[in-house]
């Protein structure tokens, strides 16, 4: 059975998360009182659904935090397989899209109408519960496919991979990337952009590859990161992570970011592990 407790910010997409996991496949349940968890997992077990994702967010009242992870506590201690996936937005972005919608936060008249505040309260009451989430998103920068893409690589993948590992590149410019467990700034390298030829083109065009890794520092970097990251990796998976992002940051997102990011993900994928190349900004100007 997969059972995913979808969770985070008002307002960071968790409606469009679920919509997506019902396209899937997934029983989804929106707005579940924590309190209820338990009962419902007990009905579950009895029934023959196997794919069933679960809504919960600050919604459910000011002591939401303390019960959800109550219940789990006590789903973990029935040796109860579930993954908690959180959704995230930075505060700016959530403002934007409460005043573009025109909806009012959910603590909105606890607040006397301030939407900061709203935001900041609720980060802080979330905060334990993002500290033991399985997968994070950060849906700040991404589209509706973007997201749909994510969570289909997380949930649709082979049983057989234990860790889903994710490479990613993004622009400085437009924003650092809040999910990625590892960053790497490769601003240090010489920059495409500056070339006539290669202005237009990004990291998964040739000629701006061989542009970037015709540096010897370049072939320095990727080499000492490669040996990083195969060290690494299997200390994650001793440590039961499901999931690691990689992020790979230039300044504007289309050519030295993409290009690490391609040829890292190629030699994870030869060390035998799943993985998925996403680039946030490569079709921005």
């Amino acid at each position: 059975m997969q059972f995913i407790i979808v969770t985070g910010l008002s307002g960071s997409g968790k409606s469009s998360a679920m919509n997506i996991l019902e396209d899937i496949g997934f029983y989804c349940i929106d707005n579940m009182p924590p309190q209820l968890i338990s009962k419902f997992v007990d009905i579950c077990r009895d029934g023959n659904m196997n794919k069933i994702a679960l809504a919960i967010d600050i919604r459910s009242g000011d002591m939401f935090s303390e019960e959800i992870l109550s219940s789990i506590e006590q789903m973990k201690d029935e040796h109860f397989d579930f993954k908690v996936l959180y959704l995230e937005s930075s505060d700016d972005v959530l403002i934007k899209r409460y005043k573009e919608t025109r909806r009012k936060h959910p603590l909105d008249a606890e607040f006397d109408g301030c939407l900061a505040k709203a935001i900041q309260y609720e980060r802080n009451k979330l905060n334990s519960l993002r500290g033991i989430a399985d997968y994070f998103i950060d849906t700040s920068y991404l589209k509706t496919s973007q997201l749909r893409e994510s969570l289909v690589n997380l949930f649709l993948k082979s049983s057989n991979d234990s860790i889903l590992i994710k490479v990613m590149s993004f622009g400085f410019k437009y924003g650092t990337s809040a999910e990625t467990d590892l960053v790497f700034d490769v601003r240090c390298l010489p920059n495409p952009f500056y070339i006539p030829e290669l202005k237009n083109l990004t990291g998964k065009d040739q000629e701006v590859r061989d542009y970037v890794m015709s540096f010897n520092n370049s072939v320095i970097l990727m080499d000492k990161l490669k040996d990083l990251i195969k060290f690494l990796i299997p200390l994650y998976v001793s440590e039961g992570k499901s999931q690691l992002i990689i992020g790979f940051g230039c300044t504007g997102g289309k050519h030295r970011s993409v290009t690490f990011a391609e040829l890292m993900a190629d030699y994870i994928e030869k060390l035998g592990y799943s993985v998925r190349t996403s680039h946030r900004d490569i079709t921005k100007t």
